[in-house]
């Protein structure tokens, strides 16, 4: 007799792939001790955050001990916060908003939910290019939708648009897109999200109701050699940016995020309203009130980008050198190399043996490959260049 929804018996038996390399981490370091561990499993920032976080969390500590200082606010947080988060998204995203378009949520996780909260219905379909980050499919089914993912281009990982124009139906409700894109470092560029503003418009117009255009963005800040990370809000009506400062503040623990709405979208209004409404619902209430005071005092802050750079250096020298086939990443803090052999599964496994801990692609959707995040120290990354190397070889 089973206690628990047949769907969540169904997750708990296909578990996050991420996780659980993360656990058999652990018995890995309590057996042969951290430091012979070598650990590319999750992609949690090590690096400390920024000054200003400090900074503002000090100062709100001083008002700690006033009434009200911990207490509710508006459901869609702070208008100040709002204000400011504004003030800062119009100058990065490229076009003018104000707190009327910002909602700021329990991370991008928060985000994500509450905005699919609003606009999906019972039986409609989430688009997005795989690999992707497998908590799309839990996000989407929380509100009795279906995840579908269309294939990536091959060898470049870029959208597919042939294969898009194939899977949008009358049961698309959203494309939902990663740039830089956890698990490849892949930057989308400016002329690929134009070509798909330009087919979501038209499939739009085809099935008289709007898909729209989510931006997954928790990356943005990260991206190497100058390479552009265009804006989807002053390009299409439908498009929300939502994301956090996890990653660029170094703050995933405290779980402050956003959704930022189209300023060229005449229902932002009714949109905002529903948004404030589902953040309430799902249980969210509102964005952390330590949260906000720390982002709006580290607004333009962010962590040392070169460290992550030297990081992608260290990591590709040490995969070219043991023979791997992978893509240098633009953005983000990860690599996705071929699995020799081809089956990523086997090939993560024989890494283990080497205590190397990666990911494979099929927890991505997308066999074949496997993830190595290097947000680690780079001592980290040079240490385990023997394990890449014997585990390359017995596939060799």
């Amino acid at each position: 007799m089973s206690i628990l929804a047949d769907s969540v018996t169904g997750y708990l038996e296909h578990a996050s792939w991420i996780r659980r390399m993360f656990e058999a981490g652990g018995q890995l370091k309590a057996k042969y001790g951290a430091d012979k561990v070598y650990d590319f499993s999750l992609g949690n920032p090590d690096l400390p955050a920024p000054p200003a976080v400090g900074e503002g969390l000090r100062a709100f500590a001083e008002h700690a001990g006033e009434p009200f200082a911990f207490g509710y606010m508006a459901n869609a947080g702070f208008p100040w916060a709002r204000q400011k988060l504004a003030e800062h998204l119009s100058a990065e995203q490229g076009c003018a908003l104000d707190a009327d378009h910002v909602l700021l949520s329990c991370g991008a996780a928060g985000g994500l939910n509450a905005f699919l909260r609003a606009i999906l219905n019972p039986g409609e379909e989430v688009l997005t290019f795989a690999p992707y980050f497998v908590e799309y499919g839990f996000y989407v089914a929380n509100h009795g939708g279906s995840l579908r993912a269309v294939n990536s281009l091959p060898e470049t990982f870029a959208p597919d648009m042939a294969a898009l124009e194939a899977a949008i139906s009358e049961k698309t409700r959203v494309l939902l897109i990663n740039s830089p894109h956890n698990p490849t470092g892949v930057v989308y560029s400016r002329a690929q999200i134009e070509a798909i503003v330009a087919l979501l418009k038209e499939k739009s117009r085809e099935y008289g109701k709007p898909i729209w255009l989510i931006a997954d963005e928790p990356y943005r800040f990260l991206a190497y050699d100058g390479v552009e990370v265009p804006s989807v809000l002053p390009l299409y009506a439908y498009a929300v940016v939502i994301s956090s400062f996890s990653k660029s503040l170094s703050l995933p623990g405290e779980r402050v995020g956003y959704v930022a709405v189209s300023p060229l979208l005449e229902e932002h209004a009714q949109l905002m309203a529903a948004l404030t409404l589902t953040n309430r619902i799902l249980g969210f209430v509102n964005p952390p009130v330590v949260g906000q005071h720390i982002m709006v005092a580290a607004l333009g802050s962010q962590v040392d980008l070169a460290v992550y750079a030297a990081r992608r250096k260290a990591m590709s020298e040490v995969l070219s050198a043991a023979g791997y086939d992978y893509l240098m990443p633009a953005g983000a803090f990860y690599f996705f190399p071929k699995a020799p052999g081809g089956d990523d599964v086997a090939f993560v496994n024989r890494l283990l043996e080497e205590r190397v801990l990666a990911v494979p692609g099929s927890g991505f959707g997308y066999p074949g490959h496997f993830r190595l995040a290097f947000c680690v120290e780079e001592s980290v990354i040079r240490h385990a260049a023997d394990g890449f190397a014997a585990a390359r070889a017995a596939f060799r």
